[in-house]
């Protein structure tokens, strides 16, 4: 009795617990900054505001200057936008995407589903590095293209994924009675099929943005990603790195950002891992 008790006097406790873990805190401060961060920026974000380059934190500069004398905290609040909405536009697509070809694959016949199957895999057997790199030296460096890029590197792997989870489900014998019963295809996959991998392709859809979060900051690294007077978080590492031997702040703050980005996400992944395998 006494358990029974303690179980239900931390129930709401308990279902309050994803709301209140580091992981969840840590995406939706990112989500929020990439939404809010360009109307809160203490200065403007190309203007010069002090003589004092790579200047340490203070109180008038919290994340210091960088290379020119900007306010490196202004810069990241802008670049935060860049990073956290490109990364999340191609993921969404590329998993969308992979996820809908990968239904059509199953449900289609013999010979559609071969050919899908084939096309992925010269697809996926091209290294998405070297595809974007291909992509952004033949064709220029703009967002559009990087999106676009992003989803040609990763959505043959979002396929892959998807296209194994519904071929399992596809054979079970909930997937056999909708057929009997005369269900159409369109809805055996939309209906039946997809609900029961969704957990899975959402955690598939996490590694998938980590994946393009560092894509598209080892480009921007590079000097191939957003060109100025844009920046993202990678961008800001590639432009600072002369304060490395100092230690600069504007060095290691847009560093740490993609780490902490990364970490949440990640945690994220292994929490929704967690829960479903508990079901």
């Amino acid at each position: 009795m006494n358990v029974q008790v303690i179980a239900k006097a931390q129930s709401p406790l308990m279902r309050m617990k994803p709301w209140l873990n580091i992981s969840s805190l840590l995406c939706m401060f990112w989500l929020v900054i990439a939404i809010i961060g360009p109307w809160v920026t203490p200065y403007d974000v190309g203007k010069i505001v002090s003589h004092d380059i790579f200047a340490p934190i203070s109180a008038q500069f919290p994340l210091g200057t960088d290379y020119l004398g900007r306010d490196m905290l202004s810069r990241m609040l802008v670049a935060a936008r860049y990073t956290v909405g490109l990364a999340l536009v191609a993921s969404i697509c590329a998993s969308a995407i992979g996820t809908l070809i990968a239904l059509m694959a199953v449900i289609s016949p013999k010979t559609v589903e071969v050919v899908l199957l084939r096309i992925v895999d010269a697809l996926i057997s091209i290294p998405s590095k070297m595809l974007a790199l291909v992509i952004v030296a033949g064709f220029g460096s703009s967002a559009q293209l990087l999106i676009l890029t992003a989803i040609i590197g990763y959505a043959p792997g979002a396929f892959r994924i998807a296209y194994s989870l519904a071929l399992n489900q596809h054979e079970l014998e909930y997937v056999k009675v909708a057929m009997i019963r005369g269900e159409s295809k369109f809805y055996i996959a939309v209906r039946e099929i997809l609900p029961n991998i969704l957990n899975s392709v959402l955690a598939d859809f996490g590694l998938r943005f980590v994946f393009i979060v560092l894509l598209l900051s080892g480009l921007s690294f590079l000097g191939l990603g957003i060109q100025p007077p844009n920046a993202d978080l990678g961008s800001l590492v590639r432009e600072n790195i002369g304060g490395l031997s100092q230690g600069a702040p504007a060095l290691l703050a847009p560093a740490i950002a993609i780490g902490f980005l990364t970490v949440g996400v990640n945690l994220v992944i292994d929490r929704i891992a967690r829960q479903r395998n508990q079901r």
